[in-house]
């Protein structure tokens, strides 16, 4: 009877995984498809007005390089306004920011910490308003770079009718060490393989964290209270709740830092996959139940994206079915179990790794360098799967770990 339960509990799981990585798989090759097929925004003058939002906490080395780029946009200057979020900082942020010519937002709350509380905060006191005189909202981080055209191609979006946009996260320093390097890999292969292909499918992109545009209406009439470790994961599931998809903006470019080392790598990706495990746990059935009942592939496609933390424990049990004794199974189930199962994730993980070269390759990513470091990479990867474990059991920990950030680059040196 045991044998039993644990054939079929074998089976279930290892089908499951089937499904999800087929599924993943077939959607990123629509990603290549778009950049074939895809059709360009049209050119509209710059009619519409920003309100650019930069949270910042104790960001004194990189506050000023990003307010002196976001000053000097490609966008006329009476069209948009800088709003730095001074949050609890300890350091001279507020000042830096202040000299360099932003509008400076101080706020102090020690109860009530991160960057989705600081937002909440910035949008009651500049954007909600009867009198509001922006259209749009843009977040960046404090230590991003955004290329000259950003506004013009949010511009653009907007005016083709989109009401939340995501921009392009690129790497401000990708040669910096392996991890900078692997991110930049993940990063790139994600903006390609992922968001391109869910834009191309019409199903809606995830908001990324930074470089993402709001129309105002839209932001007052959903409201923001995303406040979880993963506040654009959160947004980005209220919007698609209210049948709102978030568009896609290939060419408007945000550089962000990457961290140095694997420790603080660590704690950024695990805050990450704590958010993602709390919103799974909010969301999954609301998305799955309304996907279904609405046949609303984009609703179910975000159900299964909050699982990510759960689908990577899954491809780590995949690795070890092969070594499980066969004297657990029976002798059919184990042929299933520890032969085809495993054959299919080696194929998978196979074509995977050779897909994200040709999509790098695509968007003028790969170098030769790229290619030394990645085997570094698949390293990279497997550490994932005890960060989604760590993830996973401290979901309920909302504690914003600050990833501090040093790395100063003009956006001269990028572009």
């Amino acid at each position: 009877m045991l044998k039993d339960f644990i054939n079929i509990v074998f089976l279930l799981f290892q089908a499951l995984f089937f499904l999800i990585g087929l599924y993943f798989f077939l959607t990123s090759i629509f990603g290549l498809a778009e950049k074939i097929y895809g059709k360009d925004s049209k050119s509209y003058l710059p009619v519409k007005r920003f309100a650019i939002f930069v949270p910042a906490h104790n960001e004194e080395t990189v506050i000023g390089d990003i307010v002196d780029n976001l000053r000097h946009l490609n966008y006329p200057e009476d069209s948009y306004d800088l709003h730095v979020i001074a949050d609890n900082c300890t350091d001279n942020t507020a000042a830096v920011a202040k000299a360099a010519g932003a509008n400076v937002l101080e706020r102090f709350d020690s109860k009530n910490r991160g960057k989705g509380h600081a937002l909440q905060w910035a949008f009651e006191k500049v954007l909600y308003k009867e009198n509001c005189e922006y259209d749009a909202a843009v977040i960046f981080d404090a230590d991003n770079l955004i290329s000259k055209d950003f506004l013009r191609v949010m511009n653009n979006k907007l005016c083709d009718g989109h009401k939340v946009i995501q921009g392009y996260i690129d790497s401000k320093n990708p040669d910096d060490s392996w991890i900078t390097m692997s991110y930049s890999i993940a990063f790139w292969s994600a903006n390609r393989l992922f968001q391109c292909a869910r834009s191309f499918l019409g199903m809606g992109c995830e908001i990324g964290g930074t470089g993402f545009c709001m129309d105002v209406k839209v932001l007052k009439q959903i409201g923001w209270h995303a406040t979880c470790l993963a506040e654009d994961l959160e947004f980005t599931m209220k919007l698609i709740l209210s049948n709102i998809k978030v568009g896609w903006a290939h060419e408007a470019v945000v550089y962000d830092e990457k961290p140095l080392n694997l420790i603080q790598s660590w704690k950024q990706r695990r805050r990450w996959m704590q958010g993602f495990a709390d919103v799974c746990s909010r969301y999954f059935f609301k998305l799955f139940i309304k996907g279904i009942k609405d046949r609303n592939i984009a609703l179910i496609d975000c159900a299964i994206y909050t699982l990510q933390p759960y689908v990577i424990l899954m491809g780590a049990v995949m690795l070890f079915i092969p070594f499980i004794n066969i004297y657990i199974m029976d002798y059919d189930m184990y042929v299933i179990s520890a032969r085809v199962a495993p054959a299919f994730f080696r194929l998978y993980g196979v074509t995977q790794f050779l897909l994200i070269p040709l999509c790098l390759y695509y968007d003028g990513k790969l170098s030769y360098k790229l290619l030394i470091f990645y085997p570094v990479y698949m390293f990279y990867c497997l550490t994932w799967i005890p960060i989604a474990a760590e993830g996973i059991i401290m979901r309920k920990n909302k504690e914003w770990n600050h990833t501090i950030h040093t790395r100063k680059v003009t956006i001269h040196e990028l572009e």
